[in-house]
């Protein structure tokens, strides 16, 4: 900086720390009047906080100088304060899986624990057209300080706009990339279901059905494509006939199943989008009185308890679903902090081998 130069700064610092004064005896500040101040976006001030090089070296000394004045700290009890929110995190979800809902609420309230957030729910249903607007009028009477939204809520670009425009805070969950980094978590549910993939195919198992989730769900296609990749890595193609749209319940998967125990050709192995439908298809399997993993091996997709639990316990992919509602709780209260992460947090689903998986039984004949 030349030294022509520096008296404009000290003069332009001067001013920003005096407006500055005169704010601080308003109340507690936030990181949008530090913006405002300074002349510069949310975005700009995150990254000094951060102490980010993409940040003009006249632009950062402002932006510390008003830091100081105002006694800022990155307190996201403080911001809940300073704009009248309450000190309620909301999961908003639309998942037929309950075991989903719980390790997620789990992971929330792991991140909670020793702030003074609470979790409150707010299940919706995706199929009712008027369910932005009653969420709209939840945010509007519980004023929460901010949503977590998983799958399948978090597809929803419609809903993500309305809390931007409504200056709400939220993260976003899902296996594509539908954000900035400081509002997602992402997950590679596609590279899980190429791992069990190939766990079948190593099995010697070509005769390999897939029960996918509602195409609604982004998940289902994301884990379908990585199946079939995990497939065609060893030759194996899959057959239309094997796969079965199912709705991600019990009751859906054992439906599933049935149709194809009975179909033209019987799959040796199956591979369930989830493990609510897995254990839908154990049902199935010994209803035709079939042994699992001897006539058919099952693996599902989430690694949730009941995979432990089920005779024989079941081989999935485990999706680290409450790790994931932690990261996505942290990662709220850090946005709301002006903290931004390096990268993106992402999670990469994991084979878990139990006894629902054998070798392929030989072919008669």
């Amino acid at each position: 900086m030349s030294d022509k130069s520096k008296p404009d700064l000290d003069a332009e610092i001067a001013a920003a720390v005096q407006e500055a004064a005169e704010f601080k005896q308003q109340g507690r500040a936030t990181i949008n009047d530090i913006a405002r101040i300074a002349k510069v976006s949310k975005k700009t001030v995150s990254r000094v906080i951060n102490d980010s090089p993409l940040v003009k070296p006249r632009t950062r000394e402002v932006v510390k100088a008003i830091i100081a004045e105002l006694g800022y700290t990155p307190d996201p009890q403080a911001r809940a304060l300073a704009l009248r929110r309450s000190f309620l995190v909301g999961l908003v979800y639309d998942n037929p899986s309950p075991q989903y809902v719980v390790n997620m609420q789990r992971g929330i309230l792991d991140a909670l624990e020793e702030t003074d957030f609470q979790l409150v729910l707010r299940p919706v249903s995706r199929t009712d057209a008027h369910y932005p607007g009653r969420l709209l009028q939840f945010i509007q009477h519980h004023k929460p300080f901010g949503l977590i939204l998983p799958p399948s809520v978090s597809e929803d670009e419609a809903l993500a706009q309305m809390f931007r425009d409504n200056d709400v805070d939220y993260v976003r969950i899902a296996s594509g990339m539908l954000d900035e980094p400081s509002r997602m978590i992402l997950t590679h549910d596609s590279e899980g279901a190429a791992q069990a993939a190939r766990h079948l195919c190593a099995l010697g198992h070509t005769d390999i059905a897939h029960i996918h989730g509602p195409e609604s769900f982004r998940s289902a296609p994301e884990r379908r494509s990585g199946f079939q990749r995990g497939l065609a890595e060893a030759g194996v193609t899959l057959n239309p006939d094997l796969t079965v749209e199912a709705g991600y319940t019990f009751d859906s998967g054992l439906q599933a199943m049935e149709r194809l125990l009975y179909g033209k050709r019987r799959p040796t192995a199956v591979f369930a989008g989830n493990d609510e439908m897995a254990t839908g298809a154990y049902v199935a399997v010994r209803k035709a009185g079939l042994r699992i993993p001897e006539d058919v091996s099952i693996v599902g997709f989430d690694d949730t308890p009941i995979a432990g639990r089920l005779w024989p316990a079941l081989t999935t992919v485990r999706l680290p679903i409450r790790e994931m509602g932690k990261a996505a709780a942290r990662l709220l209260l850090n946005q709301a902090a002006g903290i931004e992460p390096k990268e993106v947090i992402s999670f990469t689903p994991e084979i878990v081998v139990r006894d629902s998986t054998a070798v392929a039984p030989r072919k008669a004949g």
